[in-house]
């Protein structure tokens, strides 16, 4: 119970990552602010589960992609709580694409849930992160920039962007103790991942890349994230932190 009474937005909470990173907050105390947009049923299942455990946690339905959704959603939520002392930037969308079919209007919608939805959690949250003098904030990137992926051009850009974003938020905010970090999964078994697109052969793919031969867990990754949320990392920011087995 290391952050009892905290309070965190998880963005993208109600599936995979997401929904691994709310309740193991919810675990430590958290009251956790569960945001999604498409999936009613699961995020309610997903808080259902939080409280029923002896948790707290609500539903929040936004599109983050948008900035008014998510200047209203950050007002709610921190009309329920109070405030908010964690933000978890993890909503996005990994959908595959070819170079040739990439379109301007999808460029724009990739790069809007990718990573300008990032900047405007972030910045929507400032206020109620100076006037507490504290915050930690998590942006989720992947390794997909570094290997290099293929099939994913305008993902991996943005996943690309969301590193040296978290450094130059993490240099402008640290004077205010505001801590900005960035996490980069790599393969990780969702039941997304598992449903589109863990064929056998891109299992091996993956596993032939790792130094570890096994598929990185969603549970593992908010271990990390719960980490950065912590004291225990009081000290780290500015950081990008790797979690994929050992693949680069």
């Amino acid at each position: 119970m290391r952050l009892k009474g905290k309070v965190a937005i998880v963005t993208g909470g109600s599936q995979g990552i997401g929904e691994a990173i709310a309740i193991r907050y919810a675990t430590e105390g958290v009251r956790v602010a569960v945001v999604y947009h498409h999936n009613d049923g699961a995020a309610l299942d997903v808080v259902k589960r939080i409280n029923a455990a002896g948790g707290e946690a609500r539903p929040i339905k936004a599109d983050c992609s948008k900035v008014p959704e998510i200047e209203r959603m950050v007002a709610e939520v921190i009309g329920q709580f109070g405030t908010v002392d964690i933000l978890v930037n993890n909503a996005g969308n990994d959908t595959r694409h070819s170079i040739a079919e990439v379109t301007s209007t999808y460029w724009d919608q990739s790069m809007a849930i990718n990573l300008k939805a990032q900047f405007f959690m972030a910045q929507a949250l400032l206020p109620a992160m100076r006037k507490a003098a504290r915050g930690s904030i998590i942006n989720m990137s992947s390794i997909a920039w570094a290997i290099p992926s293929t099939n994913v051009p305008v993902y991996a850009t943005a996943k690309a962007g969301i590193v040296g974003m978290t450094r130059t938020l993490a240099h402008e905010l640290g004077a205010d103790n505001i801590r900005v970090n960035c996490v980069m999964p790599g393969a990780v078994l969702t039941d997304r991942q598992k449903r589109l697109w863990l064929t056998e052969s891109y299992r091996a793919e993956v596993l032939s890349n790792q130094a570890l031969k096994r598929m990185v867990l969603p549970e593992e990754v908010a271990r990390l994230v719960l980490f950065l949320a912590a004291d225990d990392s009081a000290a780290i920011t500015n950081q990008s932190f790797v979690i994929d087995a050992g693949w680069i």
